[in-house]
């Protein structure tokens, strides 16, 4: 059964902890990840720092953006469900 956690908002209080270091790696991973699923993100980068939170460039996404992302592609591995999969 999918363990379902709650997404991370990107008003967490965590998110202050994440430095642009932090970010780069997690894009690569979140790379890595989603081309089994057909997701790219080629232009994907770090941003710039607001309000001390990480900006992660999708358009202009938080860094927690990143982390749910991944969240949801690890419980896809973890269940070996494959949404591509028809």
């Amino acid at each position: 059964m999918p363990v379902h956690r709650r997404p991370m908002k990107p008003t967490d209080p965590r998110v202050r902890f994440y430095t642009e270091a932090h970010a780069r790696t997690l894009i690569a991973e979140l790379d890595e990840r989603g081309r089994r699923f057909g997701l790219v993100w080629p232009s994907a980068t770090t941003d710039r720092t607001l309000d001390g939170r990480v900006l992660v460039r999708f358009g202009t996404a938080p860094v927690t953006t990143l982390l749910n992302l991944l969240t949801l592609l690890l419980d896809a591995e973890r269940t070996g469900d494959d949404p591509c999969a028809s």
